[in-house]
């Protein structure tokens, strides 16, 4: 991030590389009456020990959260807590993880990855939700399999966060068309409010939101039954729209040293990112 012009557009969607960044970022979105789900930016680590380090980084992320009193839950990739190397050795360390935030109070989203991991990222998830609650799963509407996953999901009484998905993927396995991802994830979020279940809407789409809304009006929910989710520095005024309308918003936060990846998507996603970053990188 210290790159001249590199740097200054990582910034728009990363809020440091460091925790106490993290936690100044979370302030500010608390400030603006916004809530927040802290990621330690890292994925597909080589050793038993780098997992091992990552998961003892993300209890000092839970400390701070507890100790600052902090609006805040965390979010991680199981391939950070070595899901290439031993799924026994995630499966503990994310258990860790979760047995520390269940005690003080919070929650850990476990986000996905690509689709050659889901199966044993909703086992995991699964397994461990029926010894503690404190842990939800994520699911991309871009994939074909997704209704069934959420079906399951909702049979176990597991959260669920509902994303548009941003890793690439065939056309045998996902929908190729953003019309058929758009109406896979209205079908989707429809499915989980009726759960009655709480659940997180990620979305920047305002008419993904507009019609979450009227889904949620229809169902008869409460704005506190549910949130909304977006991406740290994406779509501001948007954010600040729905905190005055009285909607729980959460604010995805990364941070780290290995912001590369994230910020990589980031830019794939949308053509406005990749003009934004190179702005700056001419500035």
């Amino acid at each position: 991030m210290r790159l001249p012009g590199a740097g200054r557009a990582a910034r728009q969607f990363i809020a440091g590389e460091t925790l106490q960044k993290a936690v100044e970022a979370v302030r500010a979105l608390q400030a603006r009456g916004m809530v927040a789900t802290l990621d330690h930016l890292g994925e597909n680590v080589a050793t038993l020990e780098q997992a091992r380090a990552a998961r003892e980084e993300y209890l000092e992320v839970l400390d701070a959260i507890r100790h600052q009193q902090l609006r805040s839950t965390i979010s991680v990739k199981l391939t950070q807590l070595g899901m290439d190397i031993s799924e026994e050795a995630c499966r503990e360390n994310l258990r860790v993880l979760v047995e520390r935030a269940q005690q003080i109070g919070d929650f850990v989203e476990v986000d996905m990855e690509g689709s050659a991991y889901t199966d044993r990222t909703l086992a995991i998830i699964t397994q461990l939700h029926r010894e503690y609650p404190a842990v939800g799963a994520v699911i991309q509407a871009y994939l074909y399999r997704s209704e069934s996953d959420v079906r399951e999901l909702l049979r176990h009484g597991v959260s669920v966060r509902l994303c548009k998905g941003a890793y690439r993927e065939p056309s045998t396995l996902a929908f190729p068309r953003k019309a058929d991802v758009d109406a896979n994830y209205l079908r989707l979020m429809r499915l989980l409010l009726a759960s009655r279940l709480y659940h997180r809407i990620a979305t920047h789409d305002p008419r993904m939101i507009a019609e979450t809304r009227r889904a949620a009006e229809e169902l008869g929910l409460m704005k506190n039954q549910f949130e909304f989710q977006m991406l740290y520095g994406v779509n501001r005024p948007l954010q600040e729209q729905l905190v005055r309308d009285g909607y729980r918003l959460r604010i995805y936060v990364p941070f780290g040293r290995a912001w590369f990846p994230y910020f990589m998507r980031r830019l794939a996603e949308r053509p406005a990112n990749v003009w934004f970053a190179l702005r700056s990188i001419i500035r």
